[in-house]
C-alpha cells in the first residue's frame, strides 16, 4: 500500500516507518525537516509544516494515499485541516492520540477504550480529545478513522523518564550510586512500552478493516509502581541499588514548578490500561521487556554523548532540604509528646 506519515522521524514514527518498509509497503514521510532520518533508504520525503495548512496541501498536491499516519497533530483546529486535506486522497486515516485524554483518577481500572474522558487532565488531553472528536466525525465520510492511544512509550533515540521529567543526568545519577527522588511514597503505578511494540500496532492497523472507526489502547503489559521502575532501571545498568529519597508530589511541585508537569499530569497516578481490542484486532504483542529496552535506550544516548553529569541539576539541594525537614518535624514531634 502506499502510505503517508505525518512525523515518520520521531520516537514511534521512526519504528513504524521501519516497520511499514519491512511490510512491503510504499512509505512516504511528511516532515519539517529538522530531525536526521534514521529510516529505510527507500523512504521519500516531503517537507512541509503540518500546522501550515496551505504548505500541507502543497506538499501533498496531486498526490493519494491507501493511508494517511499522523503522528503530530494535537488539536481540533489542526485535525480539521487534516480532514480538508486528505479527504480525497487517502481511505484510511491512523490518528495517534494518548490515554492521556482519560479523565483522572479513573472510575475503575483496568481503563477500557470507552472510559470518561471529562473533565480533562490538562491542556494537551483536551486539545488530544478535541481531535479524536473531529476524526470520528469524518469516519465514513472522508475517510475510515482509526485512533490508537500509547501510553509511556520509550526507546532509542528518547530519555529514560524519572520523577522530574526527562533529564538524561538520571541515568548518570543512577549509575553512580547517588539518591533518586521519587513522587509521593512510590507506590503509584507507570506502564512503560518500547517504541517497537507499539510502533508494530500502528502497522497492523494499516488497511485493517478490523479497525475502521474504532480506537485502541497501545501500552505496558509490565506495569511496575515507580520504586520498582528506578530499581529496575538500576538492574538494567548494573547500578547498585538505588537509595530512593520519597517527597511529596504537592512539595515537589512547590519547590520544581518548572520541572513537574510531567509528574503533575502523568506520573502521580495509577492507571492500568486494557489492551484487549489491540492484542485481537492488531495482533499487539509486548515483546521487548522493559530491562532491555532500558539498556538498549541508554546505548544509543551513550552513542549520541547525551548523557548529562549526575550533579547537572540541583536533585541533591532539595533531598538536603528534605531530609533536613523530615528530621526535623520527627524531632519537634518527639518533643512534643515528651512534653
Amino acid at each position: 500500500m502506499d502510505v503517508l506519515v505525518i512525523g515518520g522521524t520521531g520516537l514511534i514514527g521512526t519504528g513504524i516507518t521501519r516497520g511499514l518498509v519491512g511490510d512491503g509497503h510504499d512509505v512516504t514521510c511528511l516532515t519539517r525537516g529538522e530531525t536526521d532520518a534514521d529510516v529505510p533508504s527507500t523512504v521519500s520525503f516531503r517537507s512541509a509544516d503540518r500546522t501550515d495548512r496551505a504548505a500541507l496541501t502543497d506538499a501533498v498536491a496531486d498526490e493519494a494515499f491507501d493511508c494517511v499516519i499522523d503522528m503530530v497533530c494535537f488539536d481540533a483546529e489542526t485535525a480539521r485541516d487534516a480532514v480538508a486535506v486528505f479527504a480525497d486522497r487517502t481511505d484510511q486515516y491512523v490518528f495517534c492520540s494518548t490515554v492521556d485524554v482519560y479523565h483522572r483518577p479513573p472510575e475503575r481500572n483496568p481503563v477500557r477504550e470507552d472510559a470518561s474522558r471529562e473533565p480533562p487532565v490538562s491542556e494537551y488531553a483536551a486539545g488530544k480529545a478535541a481531535a479524536e472528536d473531529v476524526f470520528r466525525a469524518a469516519h465514513g465520510d472522508a475517510f475510515a478513522t482509526t485512533i490508537v492511544r500509547p501510553w509511556s512509550t520509550y526507546g532509542e533515540g528518547g530519555p529514560v523518564l524519572h520523577t522530574l521529567g526527562t533529564g538524561t543526568y538520571y541515568v548518570d545519577r543512577v549509575r553512580k550510586g547517588k539518591p533518586i527522588l521519587v513522587h509521593g511514597d512510590g507506590t503509584s503505578l507507570w506502564g512503560p512500552c518500547h517504541r517497537d511494540d507499539v510502533a508494530r500496532a500502528f502497522v497492523n492497523a494499516v488497511g485493517n478493516p478490523d479497525a475502521f472507526g474504532e480506537a485502541y489502547h497501545v501500552t505496558s503489559e509490565e506495569t511496575m509502581t515507580w520504586n520498582q521502575y528506578h530499581r529496575r532501571v538500576a538492574r538494567a545498568l548494573d547500578a547498585p541499588e538505588p537509595e530512593l529519597v520519597h517527597v511529596p508530589t504537592d512539595q515537589l511541585r512547590a519547590a520544581f514548578p518548572e520541572r513537574t508537569d510531567m509528574l503533575v499530569d502523568h506520573f502521580r497516578y495509577s492507571t492500568v490500561f486494557d489492551n484487549a481490542k489491540a492484542r485481537r484486532d492488531l495482533e499487539f504483542a509486548y515483546t521487548v521487556p522493559f530491562e532491555t529496552g532500558v539498556r538498549r535506550t541508554v546505548e544509543r544516548l551513550e552513542a549520541e554523548d547525551r548523557i548529562e553529569p549526575w550533579d547537572s541539576e540541583s536533585d541533591d539541594a532539595v533531598i538536603d532540604a528534605w531530609r533536613e525537614a523530615t528530621d526535623g518535624f520527627v524531632s519537634e514531634v518527639a518533643d512534643r509528646l515528651d512534653r
